[in-house]
């Protein structure tokens, strides 16, 4: 893929702020810029997507949120509550962190059924599944991600933003090979310039997740 007027980034850009202490000010700058610069959705924390919905409201930008987040490690009826109280909210999409403990574990009946929990909960939203991928070998990420779409998730994510590295080139195409055709891939963690953004769509991502969505798309 070229970096051409034919291939803009915004369509592929979920335009981020998770971080702990925003505030209603940053929620509204986001989804302003995301609205300027034609980036697909924001991505919030639970608590923000009503705000997020009702500021975007007649917009094309999607609203996404995060579930489990950042551990994944909270129980799987508390992330099914998480995102049937997004849903109600008017979320999108639902990006949920794997349980991390328990993938490492083996169980992996475990994983697939709490990421079909979250599935069904979602209905009709798109299900992005963490996995955090700086915890993993190579082989833990393409069993992960086979995981996921057994789950019948529709995108595999590469991590939080707050574990032990972001996104890599490696990890995206062995993600993409994992799950070929059968999932979405979203690159996230450490994206802060268009031409790291480009590599990793290259690499096989179909979105990216990046606090720098405006900058990125300005560039």
């Amino acid at each position: 893929m070229s970096d051409t007027p034919e291939t803009p980034l915004g369509p592929y850009i979920d335009h981020t702020n998770l971080r702990p202490n925003a505030t209603t000010a940053d929620i509204e700058k986001l989804c302003s810029e995301a609205i300027e610069h034609q980036l697909f959705a924001v991505c919030v924390n639970g608590s923000w997507v009503q705000h997020a919905t009702t500021y975007l409201e007649d917009t094309d930008v999607s609203i996404a949120t995060v579930i489990g987040f950042p551990f994944g490690a909270s129980d799987s009826d508390s992330k099914r509550y998480e995102t049937e109280a997004a849903v109600d909210n008017g979320v999108h999409e639902i990006d949920m962190v794997m349980n991390l403990g328990r993938f490492i574990d083996g169980d992996h009946q475990y994983i697939v059924r709490e990421i079909r929990d979250i599935v069904e909960a979602a209905e009709d939203r798109r299900v992005k599944v963490i996995i955090e991928t700086g915890y993993f070998n190579d082989e833990q990420i393409a069993t992960a991600c086979k995981l996921a779409v057994t789950a019948e998730a529709h995108f595999v994510k590469t991590s939080t933003g707050f574990g032990p590295g972001g996104a890599t080139i490696e990890h995206v195409q062995l993600m993409r090979e994992a799950v070929n055709q059968y999932a979405g891939v979203k690159a996230s963690g450490g994206i802060r310039d268009r031409e790291t953004a480009m590599a990793m769509i290259e690499a096989g991502a179909s979105r990216i997740g990046t606090s720098s969505g405006a900058s990125i798309v300005g560039d």
